[in-house]
């Protein structure tokens, strides 16, 4: 993890919320309804209370969308999946329902989230936290030994999380045999799951992802940071139960799914192309997500042979279909056909997926309300996800503009990750910065000095120029 800190004037993320029109607080009639349905929920009848589910989020979450506790079922395993149920409050056409579709998603700044539901039911009523009675959608799905899903059920059931854990608790917990039992063969099926996605081809990037966060004493402080292995794990479980609605929806023949088209022959080519450039082997007959998987990420050539094939996964967008499933169903990232339905606390489109799954499930029509809204739904999760973007791109460079700012001539070690003719982009060892860098011929994946030319908190800009 790299790190750096500086404690000069405060960012003021508030203003970039302005700038970039992000919603503000909600509106008292929505807040009025939010406390109404927080009072007034009717629980399911199907009681699974008796499973002792346990969440694991990063520290301090109290939007807790999922809950999870897995079982040896014969030779292979039963794993159970406990998602808020929050279509057990929003009701459709309400003001919490027109104000959500008006969000898309939870947005996240340094200084505070925007949320998709007020807090009162999102970090309250509707989340599983422990020790708490829910209404929950629980999936459970019956792996066999090599950790392919042979059946799955998913209905309305009342449910109650033991325990809440940290990825860095958990972890340790794990690594200290004192984890709970909920999570016991966590590992175990993580692991066979991560082999699947092997075999499908799956494109994982897995480079470290660069964050800001806050620190009383010191500022804001950005970094580079690797998941555990249980977070790869724990997400695991959640594209299990995506890819799991996804074939739920397609035998329906109704639903929405998240789709990435597949690698086009021209971006593999250029992959290629990079690969001889950097001297990554590529072996007769892999496929690109092979390829990636067997890459050295300590590596600087290597690195940038990564972010060459970012442009593999370029299209992401929403589908719906009716009848047969759509021409193009695949996300290719995942290597398989993949639906949103394990976070609708943070993002609107799950709670439509897990409508639709429990109707499909229970041999019930599709609710009314579905219908009606889902032909908007790509444009509107289109949207919000755009702004998403926009916003975790935008608040990444006012922070290493502020980082760096009265350092302009100072000397930087880097990696060259991506170069053209006449400029090209660097990562630098310290502080974690990725910025633009000019200079003729850049040494792609060598580690290089450059000289602070610009560092603009105003414009969100900082540039570098190859030192020498």
């Amino acid at each position: 993890m790299s790190s750096h800190r500086f404690a000069g004037a405060p960012l003021d993320f508030a203003a970039l919320r302005d700038e970039l029109e992000v919603p503000g607080d909600f509106a008292r009639d929505a807040l009025a309804a939010a406390d109404d349905a927080a009072r007034s929920v009717d629980l399911p009848d199907d009681d699974a209370t008796n499973l002792p589910l346990v969440t694991i989020d990063p520290p301090g979450s109290r939007d807790l969308d999922q809950a999870v506790h897995i079982a040896r079922d014969g030779t292979g395993y039963l794993v159970s999946y406990a998602i808020a149920d929050v279509a057990s409050f929003v009701r459709p056409d309400s003001v919490l329902d027109e104000e959500a579709r008006r969000r898309g998603e939870t947005l996240y700044f340094p200084d505070r989230r925007v949320p998709l539901h007020p807090p009162v039911l999102s970090e309250g009523a509707a989340s599983l936290l422990p020790g708490q009675l829910r209404p929950a959608v629980l999936w459970r799905i019956t792996l066999d030994a090599d950790g392919e899903a042979t059946a799955v059920d998913v209905r309305r059931a009342r449910v109650r999380s033991r325990q809440q854990l940290d990825y860095a608790g958990a972890q340790a917990a794990v690594a200290a045999g004192a984890h709970p039992d909920a999570i016991a063969l966590l590992a175990e099926v993580g692991t066979l799951r991560l082999a699947r996605a092997r075999r499908r081809h799956a494109i994982d990037l897995g480079l470290p992802e660069q964050r800001v966060a806050g620190d009383e004493t010191h500022g804001w402080t950005l970094t580079y940071r690797s998941p555990l292995p249980i977070e790869r794990y724990n997400a695991e479980i959640s594209l299990l139960t995506g890819i799991c609605a996804a074939r739920v929806m397609l035998d329906a023949g109704f639903g929405i799914l998240r789709t990435v088209p597949p690698p086009d022959h021209a971006a593999i080519r250029a992959l290629r192309r990079a690969a001889r450039a950097l001297g990554v082997t590529w072996p007769d007959g892999a496929a690109p997500g092979d390829v990636l998987a067997m890459v050295d990420r300590g590596n600087g050539k290597h690195v940038a042979f990564i972010e060459h094939a970012a442009a593999l996964l370029r299209g992401a967008g929403y589908v719906t279909f009716e009848g047969s499933g759509p021409e193009q169903s695949l996300h290719g990232g995942i290597g398989a056909p993949y639906a949103h339905v394990t976070a609708p606390l943070r993002r609107l489109v799950d709670r439509y997926g897990s409508e639709i799954c429990l109707a499909a499930q229970a041999k019930q029509p599709v609710p009314q309300w579905v219908r009606d809204q889902l032909p908007r739904l790509p444009a509107v999760m289109q949207q919000a996800d755009q702004r998403a973007h926009l916003i975790d791109r935008a608040v990444i460079d006012m922070t290493e503009a502020w980082l760096l700012g009265g350092r302009v001539g100072e000397t930087f070690a880097a990696t060259v990750i991506d170069a053209n003719e006449h400029a090209g982009t660097v990562v630098l060892d310290e502080p974690a910065v990725r910025a633009r860098c000019t200079g003729k011929d850049l040494p792609i994946g060598a580690h290089v000095q450059v000289r602070l030319v610009e560092a603009d908190v105003a414009k969100r800009d900082v540039r570098f120029a190859l030192a020498g």
